[in-house]
């Protein structure tokens, strides 16, 4: 590396800038939330639509996950951050400005790819910025406490920005944002070493295009399902595409020399129990927060910036679960831990049921606290699991799973509870939502059993995650082969 790039790297502000990029990401998924009403009362969307404004950048954000890292192996990262925060800035002013709620689902999906750009780059640049194993641990769990603060604040922002500025504005904020953060990586962050051709990943484009194809009709079966019904021509054609692209997905990645999702690994049961547990969790989680949006904004006639702090007792649990559970972990395994949490938030959400028809938030806030706790807690267990399912080699893909599986469960989570609470405005929410908690709580509950049979007893070490694509040969931290 010549000199004068030595000289300018700063690793202080390299982190800052991708913690930056993480926390507008998460922010993205979570603001929009408290926004339906407006965008409702702009737009006159029905509950379809408002499923789409999310459920469009969550599809491209899952989707695009794996080859995104890719891209970060043949690829310098940082050049791969730098073109994603762009994207993902260019996409928000088109979000803001968007005429119509059709354009603004448009807009939404090409910005969930550029955050799926953004997110394993980030994590790469935290990795190659940090070559000391002590700082690097250090650096990353400060990349992921910003997520966690973002997934915190997210519906208090949203809120505060919607009712002051109105909901085009948290699109706006992201511009100076993602200025400063492709700045700062710029100036600041080291190029990743050359790596030899013959070592880098390829992008396996028919894998990429049928993982679109088939996400896309798969969420487009649920939310449309809504409006048109199951045994409609659209829902039944989605279902169909849905179906064959899978298959078609499946042969592919099978047949592929160097596939975005090596199949085999899938045969490990802790792998695969993890990626499932994955899905399960932020199918509850995302699902449960887009409906109780709707509920306090439009069944309790909450502002939004009222219903964003509405959130505030269960994502302050969180963060705090999140720091007791490295801890925890350590002492007792993931797998209790992953019970313990999973078993929490089932208890906590089913004991809100009740609380819904009474108009009584203080019951509910506690109820919140507890479910939170126990969301705090499956977070960092589980990719603690992951790790220790596979081979040091194969961390970078392991944790490129787990973030897709995840955003595929928040996906369907959220198109399948607006699905059960139909529109906020009917008669029907109220019964709906009871039915979304207990769906929620079932989910949680078949999660704690699937960490019971499916992971190992014997302890692992927590671990920084890795980010998806990263360098086979320089694992981020060692793990247990828990398999």
């Amino acid at each position: 590396m010549p000199h004068t790039q030595q000289h300018k790297a700063r690793p202080g502000l390299t982190l800052f800038a991708a913690c930056l990029g993480f926390v507008v990401v998460i922010l993205d998924v979570s603001v929009v939330n408290v926004a339906t009403k407006a965008l409702a009362a702009d737009f006159g969307g029905n509950l379809s639509g408002l499923e789409w404004v999310i459920n469009g950048y969550t599809l491209t954000f899952a989707a695009f996950l794996l080859t995104a890292g890719a891209m970060g192996d043949r690829y310098d990262p940082k050049q791969i951050f730098m073109w994603g925060f762009a994207l993902f800035a260019l996409t928000s002013l088109a979000c803001g400005g968007a005429p119509s709620l059709v354009a603004l689902v448009a807009a939404r999906v090409i910005q969930g790819i550029g955050a799926a750009m953004i997110v394993p780059s980030s994590l790469s640049i935290v990795n190659s910025n940090f070559p000391d194993p002590a700082e690097r641990t250090r650096a990353v769990s400060l990349w992921a406490a910003a997520g966690g603060l973002a997934l915190a604040l997210g519906p208090v922002v949203g809120g505060l920005l919607v009712d002051s500025l109105g909901w085009r504005s948290i699109f706006y904020v992201n511009v100076p944002i993602a200025a400063l953060g492709i700045v700062l990586v710029r100036a600041y962050a080291r190029p990743a070493p050359a790596r030899d051709a013959s070592a880098r990943r390829s992008l396996d484009l028919p894998g990429q295009l049928l993982a679109v194809i088939g996400l896309g009709a798969l969420t487009g079966a649920i939310v449309e399902a809504n409006d048109k019904g199951w045994t409609s021509a659209t829902v039944l054609t989605c279902l169909i595409v849905f179906l064959v692209a899978l298959a078609g997905f499946l042969v592919t990645e099978r047949r592929s020399a160097d596939p975005m999702l090596p199949l085999h690994l899938f045969g490990r049961k802790a792998f695969s129990s993890t990626s499932l547990i994955g899905v399960l969790l932020n199918f509850a989680f995302y699902g449960l927060i887009f409906v109780f949006s709707l509920f306090f904004q439009q069944v309790w006639k909450y502002s939004p910036i009222v219903a964003g702090l509405a959130f505030l007792p269960m994502t302050a649990a969180i963060m705090i679960a999140n720091l007791a559970c490295g801890p925890l972990v350590k002492r007792h395994g993931a797998r209790t831990v992953l019970i313990t949490g999973n078993t929490l938030a089932a208890i906590g959400y089913l004991a809100t049921v009740p609380v819904v028809d009474s108009g009584a938030y203080v019951q509910m806030a506690v109820q919140f606290i507890v479910a939170g706790f126990g969301i705090g807690l499956v977070v960092p267990s589980m990719t603690n699991a992951m790790l220790g399912a596979v081979d040091p080699a194969n961390a970078g893909i392991a944790s490129g799973v787990l973030n897709a599986s995840r955003q595929l469960g928040g996906l369907i989570g959220v198109a399948a509870m607006g699905l059960l609470v139909g529109e906020a405005s009917s008669g029907h929410f109220l019964s709906g939502l009871r039915s979304a908690l207990l769906a929620a709580v079932v989910v949680l509950l078949v999660s704690a059993v699937l960490s019971a049979v499916g992971l190992p007893r014997r302890r692992t070490t927590p671990a920084p995650a890795p980010v998806a694509g990263a360098r086979r040969s320089e694992p981020t931290a060692s793990t247990a082969d828990a398999r």
